[in-house]
């Protein structure tokens, strides 16, 4: 191979190495939706730990992922981990806001205790009418829920601040176990959240 032929390849290869690098690397592609290996939260880089799509009937209704600054495969570690966290929603059906809200308040009803409904129902209530601000999710539509300690939990659409920020982590952490917690939503999701987008559910536990 002659010296200058070589050095064009050399040239193409750096070339196409920095052009490849330059685009954002994914995690995950999960129906379609691709969730990038890290995001940034209030200056934080957050991992992706799973994502999986939220199916209803034979359904696909949305697909979500969770971002964490450390990976964690089970519950409790993933309501404990601190720093920022971030939910990301991306909507694969057009969804109207009642039905998205009501889906999502059942959701968070059906995983915290009666006690827990009480401490954070003020909180609950301002989440709900975060619903009533736009008409509904269209396909392909983006909702972020971001914690940030010091700050709170806030929701965005399509990159758009929607409402106010909540203050109590408790609360951020009752959505999160909408998808997580004892009667998760979609039982297929659960395993696949806990750092786990391209694994199958684990074997159930034995005594």
């Amino acid at each position: 191979m002659s010296v200058t032929r070589r050095k064009l390849l050399q040239t193409a290869t750096a070339f196409a190495f920095l052009a490849a690098s330059s685009l954002p690397a994914f995690a995950a592609e999960v129906a379609g939706v691709k969730f990038p290996e890290v995001v940034s939260v209030a200056g934080h880089d957050l991992r992706l730990n799973g994502a999986g799509v939220r199916t209803k009937l034979v359904f696909k209704v949305y697909a979500v992922g969770f971002y964490l600054q450390e990976k964690k495969t089970t519950v409790q570690d993933v309501l404990a981990v601190g720093g920022p966290r971030r939910i990301r929603i991306v909507a694969m059906r057009d969804l109207s806001s009642d039905d998205f809200g009501m889906a999502f308040m059942k959701g968070l009803n059906d995983n915290v205790s009666a006690e827990e409904r009480t401490k954070l129902l003020p909180q609950t209530k301002a989440f709900g009418e975060i619903f009533a601000q736009f008409p509904g999710l269209k396909k392909g539509d983006e909702l972020l829920v971001d914690w940030t300690p010091g700050a709170g939990s806030q929701a965005y659409l399509n990159g758009k601040k929607v409402g106010e920020s909540l203050p109590d982590q408790a609360f951020f952490n009752a959505i999160m176990r909408i998808w997580i917690g004892n009667k998760p939503v979609d039982t297929s999701l659960k395993p696949k959240l806990l750092s786990g987008a391209d694994k199958p559910a684990p074997a159930p536990e034995t005594n």
